[in-house]
Order: structure tokens, then C-alpha cells, then sequence
């Protein structure tokens, strides 16, 4: 049964003092995660520096090759398993809320710009993304990448499906009282778009932002996998293929839709 294992991080709960920080508790999830099976780890959005740290975004953004990258990846490496992230980004002038995909191997295999972003802090600090379907392949499968608040738009998960995209990673800082979104929202997704859904938050308090955890991977078949509570957690789940294809011919969305009448959408 051709299958790839997964690991979602939730924490640590609160901003990191320094950047090290956050990578040295990355460093310890990914050796549990492996130890477990798991040949991805999935971060949470903004994970090198926190959510809540306002106009010091600024200074504590880095390139997408920077120090963080690096340190990310000498840790999948060594652990092989892939490893995806949140970080801000400098490009220029430019500052982007993006999330950054690692190979076991320590090798970049994707770098996605949030696209829809929330609320009067992002849209004052970051640029969106305009690249909407950035992807990558690891151990077979097809792998789409959003953040937070675009999964939250059907739009974007459904153009992941239709370009071949079988599991979908969406790091994220969902905060109070949006626990509908990993309660209901995630696994419609799934369910709608025929693909794994995993969704990876943030925990505790930052700042006005109490965040839900609640960290979920979501099935084809609209079942949640595995689930993390409310603090600190790391939870593993299977990706099994098999089980998508045979969804996907039993529930045929995306083989009846009609495109032609979907033109007012657009």
C-alpha cells in the first residue's frame, strides 16, 4: 500500500526570542518525527520568528536561501525527511509571508508567497504572493503548498487538485474563535477537492492572538486523520494513495465539474 507518513509540529507556544530558537525546537520534532516513520514535518506559518512581532517583521526577515534555510536544512538532512516552514521572506524591497519546503536531502524543492492575506497586520507588513500553484514531488506524491487564510478560500485548493496536487500543506496561525475552520473547513476541503488537507498551527498566545491549535490532516474522504489539542503537540498521520485514487473514482468532483458555466466566477 504505497503510503507516505507525515508529521504536523504545533508549537513551541509564545514568539521565539531568537530565531535559534525556533530551529533548535525544530531540530527535536524532527528527530521524533522521523524516529516515528515520517518523511515530511510540517511547520506552522511564520515559524522562524512568531506571528506577533508587528513592524520587527521587518528586521527578522530573510532571504528565502538565508541562515534559517540553512539551519533547516543541515536538520533534514540529518534526519532525512523533508521539512516545510513558515518564514518571512525579503525579496527587495519586498516582504512576503512564505513558506519554504526543504528535501530530505537538504535540498530546496519549493518556496510558495502567501496569496490571500488577513488582517490589518499582514496586509500592512506583506506583498501577496501572485503565484497561486507552487509544488513539489516527494517519494511519488504531488505535494501544493498555501498558507493560513488562502485554504480558507475554495478557489485555491480546487486549482491544486486539477493540477495534480495529492497532498496539500498549508502551515498556518488560526487564532480564536475561528476553530470552524480546522473543525469543519478542512475537511470539506479535502472532501470537495479529493486530496489530503494537512494543516499545521500555531499554539498559545502572542501578543492580542490566542491561537487554536487544533493542527489537523484531513482525508480525501473527509475524515480526519490525525488531530492535536491545544498546546504543544506533535501528530502523525498516513497518506495513502491508494486510498485517494479509489476516492477520487468514487466521488467524482472533479471529473463532472462543468467549466463553461463557472465563467461568472472569474
Amino acid at each position: 500500500m504505497p503510503s507516505l507518513r507525515i508529521a504536523l509540529y504545533q508549537g513551541p507556544g509564545g514568539v521565539p526570542e531568537t530565531t535559534a530558537d525556533s530551529v533548535a525546537a525544530l531540530a527535536a520534532a524532527a528527530r521524533r518525527a522521523a524516529e516515528s516513520g515520517a518523511r515530511l514535518l510540517l511547520a506552522s506559518e511564520l515559524y522562524l520568528t512568531g506571528y506577533a512581532i508587528g513592524e520587527d517583521v521587518r528586521r527578522r526577515a530573510e532571504t528565502a536561501s538565508g541562515p534559517g534555510a540553512e539551519a533547516v536544512a543541515r536538520i533534514a538532512a540529518e534526519h532525512g525527511l523533508a521539512i516545510g516552514y513558515g518564514y518571512p521572506e525579503r525579496a527587495g524591497a519586498a516582504l512576503y509571508n512564505s513558506v519554504r519546503l526543504i528535501g530530505p536531502a537538504g535540498e530546496p524543492l519549493a518556496n510558495y508567497r502567501k496569496t490571500h492575506l488577513f488582517g490589518p497586520f499582514e496586509t500592512a507588513c506583506f506583498t501577496p504572493g501572485d503565484d497561486p500553484l507552487v509544488q513539489a514531488d516527494l517519494d511519488g506524491v504531488r505535494l501544493g503548498l498555501l498558507i493560513c487564510y488562502d485554504v480558507e478560500f475554495p478557489e485555491t485548493v480546487r486549482a491544486h487538485a486539477l493540477a495534480g496536487a495529492e497532498l496539500l500543506l498549508a502551515p498556518t496561525a488560526l487564532m480564536r474563535p475561528y476553530e470552524i475552520v480546522p473543525q469543519t473547513l478542512i475537511p470539506a476541503r479535502a472532501w470537495e477537492s479529493q486530496l489530503y488537507l494537512a494543516y499545521a498551527n500555531r499554539c498559545g498566545t502572542e501578543g492580542e492572538f490566542d491561537f487554536a491549535g487544533m493542527s489537523c490532516v484531513a482525508a480525501p474522504d473527509g475524515t480526519v486523520r490525525a488531530r492535536a489539542g491545544a498546546g504543544e503537540d506533535l501528530i502523525l498521520a498516513d497518506v495513502d494513495t491508494d486510498l485517494l485514487k479509489a476516492s477520487r473514482a468514487e466521488n467524482s468532483y472533479l471529473a463532472d465539474r462543468r467549466p463553461r458555466l463557472y465563467t461568472s466566477l472569474v
